[in-house]
Protein backbone atom coordinates (compact mmCIF):
# COMPACT_ATOMS: atom_id res chain seq x y z
CA UNK A 1 0.00 0.00 0.00
CA UNK A 2 1.20 3.31 -1.14
CA UNK A 3 1.69 6.36 1.69
CA UNK A 4 2.17 9.86 1.31
CA UNK A 5 6.23 9.78 0.80
CA UNK A 6 5.85 7.19 -2.00
CA UNK A 7 3.72 8.94 -3.65
CA UNK A 8 5.37 12.46 -3.28
CA UNK A 9 8.42 10.24 -4.74
CA UNK A 10 6.25 9.26 -7.33
CA UNK A 11 5.61 12.51 -8.09
CA UNK A 12 8.97 13.83 -8.44
CA UNK A 13 10.07 11.52 -10.92
CA UNK A 14 7.69 13.17 -13.54
CA UNK A 15 9.01 15.06 -16.40
CA UNK A 16 6.70 18.16 -16.10
CA UNK A 17 6.59 20.14 -13.33
CA UNK A 18 3.24 19.89 -11.38
CA UNK A 19 2.01 22.75 -8.95
CA UNK A 20 -0.35 22.97 -6.07
CA UNK A 21 -2.09 26.64 -6.85
CA UNK A 22 -4.52 28.18 -4.72
CA UNK A 23 -7.07 30.61 -5.30
CA UNK A 24 -5.32 33.86 -3.55
CA UNK A 25 -2.12 32.65 -6.18
CA UNK A 26 0.33 31.20 -3.44
CA UNK A 27 2.27 28.21 -4.42
CA UNK A 28 1.34 25.40 -2.22
CA UNK A 29 3.42 22.46 -3.55
CA UNK A 30 5.86 21.68 -6.46
CA UNK A 31 6.86 18.28 -7.91
CA UNK A 32 7.66 16.97 -10.88
CA UNK A 33 10.34 19.19 -13.26
CA UNK A 34 13.30 16.46 -13.92
CA UNK A 35 13.44 17.21 -17.48
CA UNK A 36 16.47 19.68 -16.87
CA UNK A 37 16.17 20.05 -20.71
CA UNK A 38 13.03 22.39 -20.44
CA UNK A 39 12.76 23.31 -16.58
CA UNK A 40 14.94 25.01 -13.70
CA UNK A 41 14.14 23.51 -10.02
CA UNK A 42 11.30 25.88 -8.91
CA UNK A 43 11.14 24.66 -5.33
CA UNK A 44 12.50 28.02 -4.10
CA UNK A 45 8.77 29.09 -4.94
CA UNK A 46 7.11 26.98 -2.20
CA UNK A 47 5.22 29.14 -0.24
CA UNK A 48 5.61 32.57 -2.55
CA UNK A 49 3.01 34.38 -3.67
CA UNK A 50 2.43 34.64 -8.00
CA UNK A 51 2.26 38.22 -6.96
CA UNK A 52 5.67 38.24 -5.43
CA UNK A 53 7.47 36.85 -8.78
CA UNK A 54 5.70 37.96 -11.30
CA UNK A 55 3.89 41.63 -13.01
CA UNK A 56 1.11 42.53 -12.01
CA UNK A 57 -0.24 41.62 -15.70
CA UNK A 58 0.87 37.90 -15.53
CA UNK A 59 -0.10 37.46 -12.57
CA UNK A 60 -3.57 38.68 -13.13
CA UNK A 61 -3.76 36.56 -15.73
CA UNK A 62 -2.76 33.25 -13.83
CA UNK A 63 -5.67 34.23 -11.32
CA UNK A 64 -8.00 34.33 -13.84
CA UNK A 65 -7.10 30.71 -15.28
CA UNK A 66 -7.37 29.28 -11.81
CA UNK A 67 -10.99 31.47 -11.50
CA UNK A 68 -12.37 29.65 -14.40
CA UNK A 69 -10.96 26.35 -13.24
CA UNK A 70 -12.58 26.25 -10.03
CA UNK A 71 -15.66 27.80 -10.60
CA UNK A 72 -16.09 25.69 -13.55
CA UNK A 73 -15.28 21.31 -13.00
CA UNK A 74 -13.40 20.04 -15.78
CA UNK A 75 -9.44 19.74 -17.13
CA UNK A 76 -8.88 23.66 -18.60
CA UNK A 77 -6.07 23.80 -21.05
CA UNK A 78 -4.35 26.72 -22.05
CA UNK A 79 -1.13 27.85 -23.47
CA UNK A 80 1.00 30.68 -22.08
CA UNK A 81 4.58 32.82 -22.71
CA UNK A 82 6.90 33.21 -20.05
CA UNK A 83 9.94 35.80 -20.61
CA UNK A 84 12.25 37.75 -18.54
CA UNK A 85 9.99 41.31 -18.53
CA UNK A 86 7.56 38.78 -16.90
CA UNK A 87 9.71 37.88 -13.93
CA UNK A 88 10.14 40.58 -11.19
CA UNK A 89 13.82 41.23 -9.58
CA UNK A 90 15.26 40.27 -13.20
CA UNK A 91 17.77 43.02 -14.92
CA UNK A 92 16.47 44.60 -17.51
CA UNK A 93 18.04 43.41 -21.25
CA UNK A 94 17.68 39.52 -20.54
CA UNK A 95 16.81 37.24 -23.91
CA UNK A 96 13.91 38.45 -25.48
CA UNK A 97 13.07 34.96 -26.50
CA UNK A 98 9.90 33.73 -24.73
CA UNK A 99 9.29 29.80 -23.39
CA UNK A 100 6.28 28.87 -23.94
CA UNK A 101 3.94 26.21 -22.05
CA UNK A 102 0.86 24.19 -21.95
CA UNK A 103 -0.88 24.37 -18.67
CA UNK A 104 -3.42 21.63 -17.82
CA UNK A 105 -5.28 23.04 -14.58
CA UNK A 106 -7.67 20.73 -12.67
CA UNK A 107 -9.82 22.27 -9.89
CA UNK A 108 -9.07 19.76 -6.84
CA UNK A 109 -11.97 18.31 -4.45
CA UNK A 110 -10.05 19.37 -1.32
CA UNK A 111 -8.66 22.46 0.45
CA UNK A 112 -5.28 23.77 0.97
CA UNK A 113 -3.68 26.11 3.60
CA UNK A 114 -7.50 26.71 3.85
CA UNK A 115 -8.09 27.79 0.35
CA UNK A 116 -9.57 26.34 -2.98
CA UNK A 117 -6.47 25.03 -5.28
CA UNK A 118 -5.95 23.46 -8.54
CA UNK A 119 -3.30 21.35 -9.78
CA UNK A 120 -1.61 23.22 -12.26
CA UNK A 121 0.72 21.02 -14.76
CA UNK A 122 3.16 22.73 -16.87
CA UNK A 123 4.65 21.32 -20.35
CA UNK A 124 7.41 23.25 -22.24
CA UNK A 125 5.75 23.24 -25.96
CA UNK A 126 7.91 26.52 -27.26
CA UNK A 127 9.76 24.46 -29.96
CA UNK A 128 6.35 23.45 -31.20
CA UNK A 129 4.69 26.94 -30.96
CA UNK A 130 7.80 28.03 -32.84
CA UNK A 131 7.37 25.79 -35.73
CA UNK A 132 3.46 26.95 -35.78
CA UNK A 133 4.07 29.93 -36.26
CA UNK A 134 6.89 29.19 -38.78
CA UNK A 135 3.96 27.30 -40.82
CA UNK A 136 1.38 30.52 -40.22
CA UNK A 137 4.19 32.83 -41.66
CA UNK A 138 5.12 30.67 -44.69
CA UNK A 139 1.21 30.10 -45.29
CA UNK A 140 0.35 34.02 -45.14
CA UNK A 141 3.72 35.44 -46.61
CA UNK A 142 4.71 35.12 -50.77
CA UNK A 143 7.72 33.50 -50.91
CA UNK A 144 9.20 35.55 -53.90
CA UNK A 145 8.73 39.18 -52.50
CA UNK A 146 8.63 38.04 -48.75
CA UNK A 147 5.38 40.10 -48.73
CA UNK A 148 1.94 39.16 -47.30
CA UNK A 149 -0.21 36.79 -50.07
CA UNK A 150 -3.67 37.09 -50.98
CA UNK A 151 -4.91 34.85 -48.48
CA UNK A 152 -3.49 37.11 -45.63
CA UNK A 153 -5.06 40.44 -48.00
CA UNK A 154 -8.30 38.93 -47.68
CA UNK A 155 -8.59 38.38 -43.70
CA UNK A 156 -6.88 41.53 -43.29
CA UNK A 157 -9.53 43.26 -45.39
CA UNK A 158 -12.45 41.44 -43.88
CA UNK A 159 -10.90 43.30 -40.70
CA UNK A 160 -10.61 46.56 -42.32
CA UNK A 161 -14.21 46.28 -43.33
CA UNK A 162 -15.84 45.16 -39.88
CA UNK A 163 -13.88 48.54 -38.88
CA UNK A 164 -15.19 50.70 -41.58
CA UNK A 165 -18.87 49.84 -40.92
CA UNK A 166 -18.42 50.59 -36.91
CA UNK A 167 -16.82 53.93 -37.05
CA UNK A 168 -16.78 54.57 -40.36
CA UNK A 169 -12.59 54.81 -40.35
CA UNK A 170 -11.34 55.08 -43.86
CA UNK A 171 -9.53 52.52 -45.85
CA UNK A 172 -8.23 52.74 -49.54
CA UNK A 173 -7.30 50.23 -51.67
CA UNK A 174 -4.81 49.84 -54.55
CA UNK A 175 -4.54 46.94 -57.25
CA UNK A 176 -1.82 47.59 -59.70
CA UNK A 177 0.04 45.40 -61.75
CA UNK A 178 3.06 45.73 -64.15
CA UNK A 179 2.55 46.69 -67.33
CA UNK A 180 3.57 44.49 -70.30
CA UNK A 181 4.92 41.54 -67.40
CA UNK A 182 4.33 39.20 -69.80
CA UNK A 183 6.39 40.86 -72.68
CA UNK A 184 9.03 41.17 -70.01
CA UNK A 185 9.26 37.56 -69.41
CA UNK A 186 9.29 36.22 -72.58
CA UNK A 187 11.87 38.81 -74.08
CA UNK A 188 14.32 38.86 -71.29
CA UNK A 189 13.25 35.29 -69.16
CA UNK A 190 11.62 34.68 -66.09
CA UNK A 191 14.53 35.51 -63.65
CA UNK A 192 14.60 39.21 -64.79
CA UNK A 193 10.31 38.98 -64.09
CA UNK A 194 11.21 38.22 -60.78
CA UNK A 195 13.76 40.42 -60.80
CA UNK A 196 11.43 42.82 -61.23
CA UNK A 197 8.83 41.69 -58.72
CA UNK A 198 10.95 41.63 -56.05
CA UNK A 199 12.44 45.25 -56.83
CA UNK A 200 8.70 46.49 -57.08
CA UNK A 201 8.14 44.89 -53.14
CA UNK A 202 11.07 46.52 -51.40
CA UNK A 203 9.88 49.69 -53.10
CA UNK A 204 6.31 49.11 -51.83
CA UNK A 205 8.75 48.58 -48.24
CA UNK A 206 10.10 51.46 -48.31
CA UNK A 207 8.33 54.51 -50.06
CA UNK A 208 5.10 53.82 -48.09
CA UNK A 209 3.77 54.93 -44.09
CA UNK A 210 4.73 51.56 -42.00
CA UNK A 211 0.95 51.45 -41.33
CA UNK A 212 0.22 50.77 -45.24
CA UNK A 213 0.12 46.36 -45.90
CA UNK A 214 1.43 45.99 -49.35
CA UNK A 215 0.58 42.18 -50.78
CA UNK A 216 1.84 40.17 -53.94
CA UNK A 217 -2.20 39.65 -55.01
CA UNK A 218 -0.99 36.81 -57.40
CA UNK A 219 1.20 36.70 -60.53
CA UNK A 220 2.33 40.57 -61.74
CA UNK A 221 -0.78 41.94 -58.91
CA UNK A 222 -0.13 43.43 -55.84
CA UNK A 223 -2.68 45.45 -53.44
CA UNK A 224 -1.74 48.17 -51.21
CA UNK A 225 -4.02 49.13 -47.82
CA UNK A 226 -3.75 52.46 -46.83
CA UNK A 227 -5.57 52.34 -43.54
CA UNK A 228 -6.84 55.47 -41.99
CA UNK A 229 -6.97 57.03 -45.36
CA UNK A 230 -9.90 58.15 -47.98
CA UNK A 231 -9.05 57.93 -51.93
CA UNK A 232 -8.31 61.29 -52.12
CA UNK A 233 -5.54 61.34 -49.82
CA UNK A 234 -3.98 58.52 -50.82
CA UNK A 235 -3.90 59.21 -54.31
CA UNK A 236 -0.68 61.50 -54.14
CA UNK A 237 1.10 58.32 -52.20
CA UNK A 238 0.52 55.87 -54.45
CA UNK A 239 1.06 57.75 -57.47
CA UNK A 240 4.81 58.87 -55.58
CA UNK A 241 5.14 55.09 -55.78
CA UNK A 242 4.50 54.75 -59.33
CA UNK A 243 6.85 57.48 -60.09
CA UNK A 244 9.91 55.57 -58.18
CA UNK A 245 9.09 52.47 -60.48
CA UNK A 246 9.15 54.10 -62.97
CA UNK A 247 12.64 56.15 -62.06
CA UNK A 248 14.52 53.31 -60.28
CA UNK A 249 13.96 50.23 -61.80
CA UNK A 250 15.30 51.16 -64.68
CA UNK A 251 18.45 51.91 -62.76
CA UNK A 252 19.08 48.59 -61.28
CA UNK A 253 21.99 47.19 -62.84
CA UNK A 254 21.79 44.54 -65.47
CA UNK A 255 17.69 45.00 -65.81
CA UNK A 256 17.55 45.13 -69.50
CA UNK A 257 13.87 46.68 -69.21
CA UNK A 258 12.43 49.92 -67.85
CA UNK A 259 8.94 48.27 -66.24
CA UNK A 260 6.00 50.76 -65.27
CA UNK A 261 3.26 49.65 -63.29
CA UNK A 262 -0.74 50.63 -63.50
CA UNK A 263 -3.11 50.72 -61.06
CA UNK A 264 -6.37 51.28 -60.06
CA UNK A 265 -7.39 53.45 -56.73
CA UNK A 266 -10.81 52.80 -54.23
CA UNK A 267 -12.14 52.63 -50.90
CA UNK A 268 -14.60 51.35 -48.72
CA UNK A 269 -18.21 52.44 -49.12
CA UNK A 270 -20.83 52.51 -46.94
CA UNK A 271 -22.70 50.42 -49.50
CA UNK A 272 -20.08 47.60 -49.49
CA UNK A 273 -21.47 44.18 -48.15
CA UNK A 274 -17.96 42.52 -48.41
CA UNK A 275 -14.49 43.01 -48.69
CA UNK A 276 -14.34 41.55 -52.47
CA UNK A 277 -16.68 45.48 -53.58
CA UNK A 278 -13.65 47.49 -52.76
CA UNK A 279 -11.49 45.29 -54.76
CA UNK A 280 -13.89 44.88 -57.77
CA UNK A 281 -13.80 48.37 -58.49
CA UNK A 282 -9.92 49.21 -57.81
CA UNK A 283 -9.79 46.32 -60.62
CA UNK A 284 -11.93 48.01 -62.96
CA UNK A 285 -10.12 51.41 -62.41
CA UNK A 286 -6.91 49.30 -63.21
CA UNK A 287 -8.32 48.06 -66.51
CA UNK A 288 -9.12 51.94 -67.10
CA UNK A 289 -5.26 52.96 -66.62
CA UNK A 290 -4.54 50.29 -69.16
CA UNK A 291 -6.77 51.80 -72.11
CA UNK A 292 -5.28 55.67 -71.03
CA UNK A 293 -2.49 54.41 -71.73
CA UNK A 294 -0.39 52.61 -68.77
CA UNK A 295 1.71 54.47 -66.73
CA UNK A 296 -0.73 55.57 -64.44
CA UNK A 297 -3.25 55.39 -61.45
CA UNK A 298 -6.82 55.65 -62.09
CA UNK A 299 -9.46 56.54 -59.57
CA UNK A 300 -12.63 54.12 -59.42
Amino acid sequence: MLDYTHIQSILNTLPDPVFILTRSGLYAGIFGGIDKRYYHDSRFLIGKYMSEVLNADKTEWFLAVIERALSKPGLHVVEYGLSWRDVIGLPAGGPNKEIWFEGRVQALDFPVHGEDAVLWVASNITTRHEQELQLRWQSATDPLTGLPNRRHMLEVLREYLEVFMRYQTPLSVLLFDVDHFKIINDDFGHDVGDRVLIAIAELCRNELRHTDVSVRFGGDEFVIMLPHTPAEQAAPLVDRLRQRVANELRQIDGLPCNPTISGGLSELLPSDSDAQQVLKRADAALYGAKRQGRNRIVLG
